[in-house]
């Protein structure tokens, strides 16, 4: 089996080929394991925090002007360096056991790609966070800026991160 495919948790049984059996809390696209709406939600709550803290600081520290340009570019670094890196995960992801990877792969999805669905995060959210909640209907649990960048959220437990 490689590190790239979902892996079955030990006490579980699946045909070769079959997705793992789930727990009912846990989303499932045809392609294999998904992470839930709920864990999605909880963790960009967790990220939306810790930048909030730093964007607190940046506007009481420097020019309005200035510090909504640095709140851009703070975003983006975090997004794109956190999920593009080999882990896949921000500190929310991180907090609830749940990363990004490559649709087709499994793998982690490279910095460009992590500054691509960063990108589409922002359109996912202009028309009224449609984009996010996106994922409550479609068949692979996308979101927009899954989409965008071709990549799905999933269970540490089913793409365990790569120590290599």
């Amino acid at each position: 089996m490689s590190e790239h495919e979902p892996q079955v948790p030990s006490g579980e049984t699946g045909a070769p080929g079959a997705p793992p059996s789930q727990p009912e809390w846990q989303a499932q696209g045809p392609s294999g394991p998904r992470a839930s709406f709920g864990r999605r939600l909880v963790a960009l709550l967790v990220d939306a925090v810790v930048l909030a803290v730093g964007y607190g600081i940046l506007f009481a520290i420097a020019d309005t002007g200035v510090a909504y340009g640095v709140t851009i570019l703070l975003g983006l670094l975090y997004f794109a360096f956190l999920e593009g890196g080999p882990r896949g995960q921000t500190l929310g992801k991180m907090a609830l056991d749940i990363r990004v990877v490559d649709f087709g792969t499994g793998g982690a999805i490279g910095y460009g790609r992590g500054v691509l669905r960063y990108i589409g995060r922002i359109v996912s959210g202009i028309p009224c966070y449609l984009g996010y909640l996106w994922m409550l209907w479609d068949k692979e649990k996308q979101t927009w800026h899954d989409k965008i960048a071709t990549t799905v959220v999933v269970p540490v437990e089913y793409y365990p991160i790569s120590r290599t």
